[in-house]
């Protein structure tokens, strides 16, 4: 059967590589996903004196750069770079721009040249190691992005302070929590209405299942922001990760009701309800969440699961076939779809797929054991043996496993090891199994000297 996955992210920030623009809420169906550097800034520094001819270019550049005609403004910007190679804000443009056509090297090296040309610009220090970070560059960002922290803003240094304290801790939080978790608490003492870095500690606090931390992060965020999707589903995730189920399941349903079309938070309360054996219930938001999130086979599987353990054998044989078709080398989907399969007593389907699972997966107890029965059923008594010595390797002998033993042996004439077997069950099955004990009596008294004698 499946493990509940207790973590699943729901909304990510994303880089904005392209134009400058707020941060987004990206949905996110089937794995956590980490908090990124917020995307390039359209905050300009201020130039300083260049030749007439050379501020002419830019500022017409710039007024292209506006209205988004991006090819005008680099042979503008271009024409005043070979008339003046250093002018740090012709560069810082043209990397704008070329962040903008989706040309990140480009921009990269714009940006370069324009820290080069005056280094101790904030903007120019904060663009550089936003687009690093974009380009998996971690530590030239996170160079940069320090340098950025140290440096006086054009305009709303609070602000752009904070952004730059922000993007440094979010490349930080995955292999430096420490530090990370030092700069968002910067950048929330710098804008103390923002609910952005109480978000990514709460997030880097989960990561390190600090859960009572990630829990107080991301009531600080809600109560900044009491729409925040971001805040109640951490909020989710660490009451899932901590195993309160009922309380998981209270955020999921609010956030459900504001955002009945998430079809992640139907899947994410499915696996919660799951936990809590609420199998009808969870089902039904499962089934939500694929009507909405169809590509989600990890919620195709949690609902096979759930049918499995249900006995509803038809419908986790529908669910399980498109899944091995889509798998076909994952040895518990075939284990599973062998077992949807002797549910309805398909002996010889569930033989062959059984037989299939064991290939791939030769130290898999379970699947040994229900190829046994498949086997047993099918009357192929020699292939069940097989498989119940095998089983024995891996897992121990149940009451279960030494009657189908006893029953197997019996059939293929082995009367003392049937024996054998028919009184170990007995010994452990202490009333619990009627029928099967009824049986093993009459057995003995039918194959047992000892009975006999009596």
């Amino acid at each position: 059967m499946l493990k509940l996955e207790t973590k699943y992210r729901l909304f990510a920030l994303v880089i904005a590589t392209a134009v400058a623009m707020p941060c987004t809420f990206a949905q996110q169906s089937s794995r956590p996903a980490k908090r990124q550097p917020t995307g390039t800034s359209n905050k300009r520094p201020v130039r300083a004196e260049t030749p007439d001819d050379t501020a002419a270019l830019i500022a017409k550049a710039e007024t292209a750069m506006q209205k988004q005609e991006f090819a005008g403004a680099e042979v503008l910007l271009k024409k005043a770079l070979e008339k003046n190679p250093k002018d740090f804000q012709a560069w810082f443009d043209l990397g704008y721009v070329y962040n903008a056509t989706e040309r990140r090297a480009e921009a990269i090296e714009a940006f370069k040249s324009s820290v080069a040309a005056k280094p101790d610009v904030f903007e120019s220090n904060l663009n550089l190691g936003l687009t690093l970070a974009s380009a998996g560059q971690r530590e030239e960002a996170v160079a940069a992005l320090r340098r950025a922290t140290e440096l006086k803003p054009t305009a709303n240094p609070a602000e752009g302070h904070a952004r730059a304290w922000l993007s440094l801790g979010r490349l930080l939080a995955e292999q430096d929590p420490a530090p990370a978790l030092a700069a968002f608490n910067k950048a929330s003492q710098l804008t103390p209405k923002d609910p952005e870095p109480h978000l990514s500690a709460g997030e880097t606090h989960e990561r390190q299942k600090n859960y009572p931390a990630a829990e107080a992060e991301y009531r600080r965020a809600l109560e900044l922001a009491p729409d925040s999707p971001d805040a109640t589903i951490g909020l989710a995730n660490v009451a899932t990760a901590s195993g309160n189920y009922p309380k998981a399941e209270q955020m999921l349903r609010k956030y459900i009701a504001s955002s009945p079309k998430s079809g992640g938070a139907h899947i994410l309360l499915g696996r919660v309800l799951a936990a809590q054996n609420k199998s009808d219930e969870a089902r039904q938001e499962l089934e939500a969440g694929l009507v909405l999130e169809p590509a989600d086979t990890s919620a195709l599987r949690e609902l096979a699961a759930i049918d499995l353990k249900a006995k509803k054998y038809p419908a986790a044989e529908e669910r399980l076939r498109l899944l091995v078709q889509q798998s076909p080398e994952d040895a518990e989907l075939r284990r599973d779809y062998g077992t949807s399969l002797l549910g309805q007593q398909k002996y010889a389907e569930a033989q062959a797929e059984l037989l299939r699972a064991v290939k791939l997966k030769p130290d898999d107890g379970e699947t040994h054991g229900q190829l046994a029965l498949a086997a047993s059923n099918n009357k192929d008594y020699n292939l069940a043996l097989a498989a119940l010595n095998a089983r024995t390797k891996y897992l121990p002998d149940t009451p279960g496993t030494y009657f189908l033993r006893a029953t197997v042996l019996d059939h293929l004439g082995d009367k003392k090891q049937a024996t054998e077997n028919y009184k170990q069950f007995l010994a452990v099955a202490n009333g619990k199994y009627p029928d099967q004990e009824w049986q093993a009596r009459h057995r003995l008294i039918a194959i047992d000297p000892e009975q006999k004698k009596r």
